[in-house]
Protein backbone atom coordinates (compact mmCIF):
# COMPACT_ATOMS: atom_id res chain seq x y z
CA UNK A 1 0.00 0.00 0.00
CA UNK A 2 2.96 2.19 0.88
CA UNK A 3 4.49 1.61 -2.18
CA UNK A 4 0.71 2.57 -4.15
CA UNK A 5 1.43 6.09 -2.17
CA UNK A 6 4.37 6.92 -3.22
CA UNK A 7 3.51 6.08 -6.66
CA UNK A 8 0.11 8.35 -6.44
CA UNK A 9 2.33 11.26 -4.78
CA UNK A 10 5.18 11.15 -7.67
CA UNK A 11 2.20 10.93 -10.46
CA UNK A 12 0.45 13.97 -8.86
CA UNK A 13 4.16 16.21 -8.88
CA UNK A 14 4.39 15.24 -12.25
CA UNK A 15 0.68 16.66 -13.57
CA UNK A 16 1.14 19.49 -11.07
CA UNK A 17 5.05 20.02 -13.03
CA UNK A 18 3.26 19.99 -16.22
CA UNK A 19 0.37 22.12 -15.74
CA UNK A 20 3.18 24.80 -14.55
CA UNK A 21 4.89 24.54 -17.59
CA UNK A 22 1.95 24.78 -19.55
CA UNK A 23 0.71 27.96 -17.89
CA UNK A 24 3.75 29.46 -17.00
CA UNK A 25 4.36 33.36 -18.00
CA UNK A 26 7.07 34.86 -19.35
CA UNK A 27 9.96 36.03 -16.56
CA UNK A 28 9.41 39.50 -16.98
CA UNK A 29 8.85 42.30 -15.07
CA UNK A 30 6.39 45.13 -15.28
CA UNK A 31 5.61 48.32 -14.09
CA UNK A 32 2.21 49.64 -14.23
CA UNK A 33 2.86 52.64 -16.87
CA UNK A 34 4.37 49.72 -19.09
CA UNK A 35 0.95 47.43 -19.30
CA UNK A 36 -0.31 48.49 -23.00
CA UNK A 37 -4.51 48.65 -22.75
CA UNK A 38 -6.86 50.54 -23.92
CA UNK A 39 -10.22 51.86 -22.82
CA UNK A 40 -12.27 53.65 -25.26
CA UNK A 41 -15.99 55.08 -25.32
CA UNK A 42 -17.54 54.24 -28.68
CA UNK A 43 -18.23 56.52 -31.27
CA UNK A 44 -21.40 58.31 -30.70
CA UNK A 45 -22.42 56.68 -28.01
CA UNK A 46 -20.34 56.89 -24.85
CA UNK A 47 -22.43 54.35 -22.30
CA UNK A 48 -20.69 52.00 -24.32
CA UNK A 49 -16.75 51.22 -23.30
CA UNK A 50 -14.56 49.17 -25.36
CA UNK A 51 -11.73 47.44 -23.65
CA UNK A 52 -8.97 46.14 -25.23
CA UNK A 53 -5.68 44.58 -23.65
CA UNK A 54 -2.71 43.94 -26.08
CA UNK A 55 -0.46 41.81 -23.29
CA UNK A 56 -1.25 38.60 -24.87
CA UNK A 57 1.34 36.84 -22.42
CA UNK A 58 -0.35 38.06 -19.39
CA UNK A 59 -3.68 37.36 -17.38
CA UNK A 60 -6.30 40.51 -17.82
CA UNK A 61 -8.33 41.44 -15.15
CA UNK A 62 -10.48 44.29 -15.39
CA UNK A 63 -12.86 45.97 -12.62
CA UNK A 64 -14.99 48.83 -12.99
CA UNK A 65 -16.66 50.73 -10.85
CA UNK A 66 -18.90 53.86 -10.14
CA UNK A 67 -18.41 57.54 -8.44
CA UNK A 68 -18.46 55.55 -5.85
CA UNK A 69 -16.54 53.38 -5.72
CA UNK A 70 -18.73 50.74 -6.04
CA UNK A 71 -18.06 47.70 -8.17
CA UNK A 72 -20.57 47.42 -10.90
CA UNK A 73 -18.27 44.62 -12.83
CA UNK A 74 -15.37 42.68 -13.50
CA UNK A 75 -13.90 40.43 -16.20
CA UNK A 76 -10.58 38.31 -17.94
CA UNK A 77 -11.24 39.18 -21.09
CA UNK A 78 -8.43 40.02 -23.41
CA UNK A 79 -11.24 42.66 -24.98
CA UNK A 80 -14.91 43.97 -24.58
CA UNK A 81 -17.68 45.55 -24.55
CA UNK A 82 -19.20 47.17 -21.56
CA UNK A 83 -22.62 49.13 -21.71
CA UNK A 84 -23.20 51.95 -18.68
CA UNK A 85 -26.81 52.49 -18.53
CA UNK A 86 -25.97 55.18 -16.20
CA UNK A 87 -24.94 58.80 -16.60
CA UNK A 88 -21.96 59.67 -14.30
CA UNK A 89 -18.14 59.28 -13.75
CA UNK A 90 -16.72 55.82 -13.68
CA UNK A 91 -13.20 54.38 -13.13
CA UNK A 92 -11.75 51.36 -14.73
CA UNK A 93 -8.82 49.65 -13.18
CA UNK A 94 -6.77 46.94 -15.65
CA UNK A 95 -4.19 44.38 -13.84
CA UNK A 96 -1.95 41.81 -15.36
CA UNK A 97 -0.81 38.58 -14.35
CA UNK A 98 2.62 38.05 -14.42
CA UNK A 99 4.49 35.14 -13.32
CA UNK A 100 6.07 38.02 -10.92
CA UNK A 101 2.68 38.59 -9.53
CA UNK A 102 -0.18 41.09 -10.29
CA UNK A 103 0.79 44.61 -11.62
CA UNK A 104 -1.93 46.78 -11.88
CA UNK A 105 -2.26 50.20 -13.76
CA UNK A 106 -3.40 53.52 -12.81
CA UNK A 107 -7.04 54.00 -12.89
CA UNK A 108 -8.64 54.96 -16.07
CA UNK A 109 -11.56 57.96 -15.70
CA UNK A 110 -14.38 58.06 -17.98
CA UNK A 111 -17.77 60.09 -17.74
CA UNK A 112 -20.81 58.91 -19.78
CA UNK A 113 -23.46 62.41 -20.54
CA UNK A 114 -26.91 60.99 -20.00
CA UNK A 115 -28.94 57.54 -19.39
CA UNK A 116 -28.86 55.37 -22.50
CA UNK A 117 -32.34 55.91 -23.57
CA UNK A 118 -32.74 52.68 -25.38
CA UNK A 119 -31.51 50.38 -22.56
CA UNK A 120 -34.13 51.85 -20.67
CA UNK A 121 -36.97 51.84 -23.23
CA UNK A 122 -39.39 49.29 -22.49
CA UNK A 123 -42.46 51.22 -20.91
CA UNK A 124 -42.28 49.51 -17.65
CA UNK A 125 -39.07 51.15 -16.34
CA UNK A 126 -41.63 54.76 -16.87
CA UNK A 127 -44.08 53.64 -15.23
CA UNK A 128 -42.20 52.35 -12.33
CA UNK A 129 -39.37 54.96 -11.61
CA UNK A 130 -40.22 58.02 -14.15
CA UNK A 131 -36.78 57.59 -15.28
CA UNK A 132 -34.58 60.38 -13.47
CA UNK A 133 -36.68 62.39 -11.65
CA UNK A 134 -38.07 59.69 -9.63
CA UNK A 135 -41.76 58.42 -8.77
CA UNK A 136 -42.87 58.21 -5.27
CA UNK A 137 -45.87 55.32 -4.39
CA UNK A 138 -47.73 54.97 -1.84
CA UNK A 139 -50.44 52.50 -0.50
CA UNK A 140 -53.78 52.77 -2.01
CA UNK A 141 -56.42 52.88 1.01
CA UNK A 142 -59.19 52.27 -1.28
CA UNK A 143 -58.11 48.41 -2.01
CA UNK A 144 -54.91 48.63 0.12
CA UNK A 145 -53.61 45.12 0.13
CA UNK A 146 -55.17 41.28 -1.17
CA UNK A 147 -54.11 37.93 -2.10
CA UNK A 148 -53.62 35.41 -4.86
CA UNK A 149 -52.18 31.75 -5.94
CA UNK A 150 -49.03 31.79 -6.78
CA UNK A 151 -50.01 30.87 -10.44
CA UNK A 152 -51.44 34.59 -10.74
CA UNK A 153 -51.51 36.40 -12.60
CA UNK A 154 -49.31 35.16 -15.60
CA UNK A 155 -50.32 31.33 -15.72
CA UNK A 156 -54.01 30.92 -16.11
CA UNK A 157 -53.70 27.35 -16.35
CA UNK A 158 -51.84 26.87 -13.28
CA UNK A 159 -53.79 24.97 -10.62
CA UNK A 160 -53.53 27.72 -8.58
CA UNK A 161 -54.73 30.86 -9.95
CA UNK A 162 -56.96 32.85 -8.17
CA UNK A 163 -57.44 36.60 -6.62
CA UNK A 164 -59.10 38.81 -4.19
CA UNK A 165 -58.64 42.16 -3.62
CA UNK A 166 -60.79 43.54 -1.57
CA UNK A 167 -62.28 47.32 -1.04
CA UNK A 168 -61.23 48.78 2.13
CA UNK A 169 -64.51 49.45 2.74
CA UNK A 170 -66.11 46.77 4.71
CA UNK A 171 -62.71 44.93 5.16
CA UNK A 172 -61.34 47.27 7.45
CA UNK A 173 -59.84 44.31 9.43
CA UNK A 174 -56.94 44.30 6.57
CA UNK A 175 -55.13 46.70 8.00
CA UNK A 176 -55.50 50.13 10.27
CA UNK A 177 -55.96 53.18 8.36
CA UNK A 178 -53.23 55.88 8.04
CA UNK A 179 -49.94 56.80 6.47
CA UNK A 180 -48.24 53.32 6.08
CA UNK A 181 -44.91 55.57 4.62
CA UNK A 182 -43.66 55.68 0.97
CA UNK A 183 -41.90 54.27 -1.68
CA UNK A 184 -39.48 55.99 -4.22
CA UNK A 185 -37.45 54.49 -7.08
CA UNK A 186 -35.26 56.47 -9.44
CA UNK A 187 -32.37 55.67 -12.30
CA UNK A 188 -30.68 58.32 -11.48
CA UNK A 189 -27.11 57.80 -11.85
CA UNK A 190 -28.29 54.02 -10.39
CA UNK A 191 -31.20 51.60 -9.81
CA UNK A 192 -32.17 53.87 -6.77
CA UNK A 193 -34.53 52.96 -4.08
CA UNK A 194 -35.50 54.41 -0.96
CA UNK A 195 -38.22 53.29 1.57
CA UNK A 196 -39.75 54.95 4.54
CA UNK A 197 -41.84 52.48 6.38
CA UNK A 198 -44.35 52.64 9.27
CA UNK A 199 -44.16 51.05 12.63
CA UNK A 200 -47.59 48.84 12.87
CA UNK A 201 -48.28 49.79 16.56
CA UNK A 202 -47.53 53.87 16.43
CA UNK A 203 -46.50 56.39 13.44
CA UNK A 204 -43.10 56.38 14.17
CA UNK A 205 -41.42 55.79 10.89
CA UNK A 206 -37.90 54.63 9.18
CA UNK A 207 -35.84 55.52 5.90
CA UNK A 208 -34.02 52.66 4.21
CA UNK A 209 -32.17 53.35 1.17
CA UNK A 210 -30.62 50.64 -1.06
CA UNK A 211 -30.55 49.82 -4.95
CA UNK A 212 -33.27 47.61 -6.70
CA UNK A 213 -33.17 44.83 -9.82
CA UNK A 214 -36.43 44.66 -12.06
CA UNK A 215 -36.86 42.12 -14.93
CA UNK A 216 -39.34 43.19 -16.27
CA UNK A 217 -39.48 39.54 -18.81
CA UNK A 218 -39.69 37.36 -14.80
CA UNK A 219 -42.15 40.52 -13.65
CA UNK A 220 -39.68 40.42 -10.18
CA UNK A 221 -38.28 43.29 -8.49
CA UNK A 222 -35.29 42.57 -5.82
CA UNK A 223 -34.42 45.21 -3.06
CA UNK A 224 -30.65 45.14 -2.62
CA UNK A 225 -28.76 46.97 0.21
CA UNK A 226 -31.21 45.84 3.72
CA UNK A 227 -34.18 47.82 1.99
CA UNK A 228 -37.91 46.07 2.27
CA UNK A 229 -40.78 46.41 0.49
CA UNK A 230 -42.95 49.00 1.50
CA UNK A 231 -46.34 46.96 3.32
CA UNK A 232 -49.05 48.13 5.44
CA UNK A 233 -50.62 45.94 8.67
CA UNK A 234 -49.83 43.09 10.46
CA UNK A 235 -48.29 40.54 7.89
CA UNK A 236 -44.60 41.18 8.58
CA UNK A 237 -44.07 37.79 10.23
CA UNK A 238 -46.06 35.44 7.54
CA UNK A 239 -43.27 36.21 5.20
CA UNK A 240 -40.04 35.17 4.90
CA UNK A 241 -38.55 37.53 2.05
CA UNK A 242 -39.28 41.00 2.15
CA UNK A 243 -36.87 41.59 -0.83
CA UNK A 244 -37.51 39.57 -3.57
CA UNK A 245 -41.05 40.97 -4.81
CA UNK A 246 -43.57 39.45 -7.86
CA UNK A 247 -45.14 42.55 -10.03
CA UNK A 248 -48.44 41.56 -10.42
CA UNK A 249 -49.87 44.83 -12.02
CA UNK A 250 -47.78 48.16 -13.41
CA UNK A 251 -49.41 50.90 -15.11
CA UNK A 252 -48.98 54.69 -14.99
CA UNK A 253 -51.38 55.17 -11.76
CA UNK A 254 -51.39 51.14 -10.04
CA UNK A 255 -48.92 48.90 -9.22
CA UNK A 256 -49.30 45.82 -7.13
CA UNK A 257 -46.54 44.06 -6.21
CA UNK A 258 -46.48 40.29 -3.71
CA UNK A 259 -44.60 38.90 -1.01
CA UNK A 260 -44.79 34.93 -0.64
CA UNK A 261 -46.60 34.19 2.85
CA UNK A 262 -44.47 30.92 3.29
CA UNK A 263 -44.77 30.90 7.01
CA UNK A 264 -48.61 31.62 7.91
CA UNK A 265 -48.60 32.28 11.91
CA UNK A 266 -52.52 31.15 11.44
CA UNK A 267 -51.83 27.98 9.59
CA UNK A 268 -53.19 29.34 6.14
CA UNK A 269 -51.56 27.75 2.67
CA UNK A 270 -48.94 29.42 1.05
CA UNK A 271 -50.12 32.29 -1.09
CA UNK A 272 -49.14 35.92 -2.42
CA UNK A 273 -50.03 38.99 -0.04
CA UNK A 274 -50.30 41.61 -3.06
CA UNK A 275 -49.71 45.22 -1.51
CA UNK A 276 -51.56 47.68 -3.93
CA UNK A 277 -49.84 51.49 -4.47
CA UNK A 278 -50.87 54.51 -6.18
CA UNK A 279 -48.55 57.25 -7.06
CA UNK A 280 -48.24 60.03 -4.00
CA UNK A 281 -50.12 63.16 -4.66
Amino acid sequence: MKHINYILIALFGLMLTSCQDEYSFPDVELQGDQLNFMVTQADGNDNELILQSMEPDYISYWSYTDANGSQIGTSNEDSLRVTLPFAGSYNVYYTAYTKGGAVEADPVSVEVSSNDEEYFSEEEWAMLTNGVEGKTWVLDMTSPVGWAGLDYPYNESGSDYWNWFPDYAGNEWVMENKDWGEMTFDLDGGYNVEVTQTAINSDSQTTSTGSFNYNIDSHTIRFNGGVDVLFGGDYYGDVSNWTSVNVVEISENSLRLAVVRDQSRTGEGVAQIVFHYRPKE
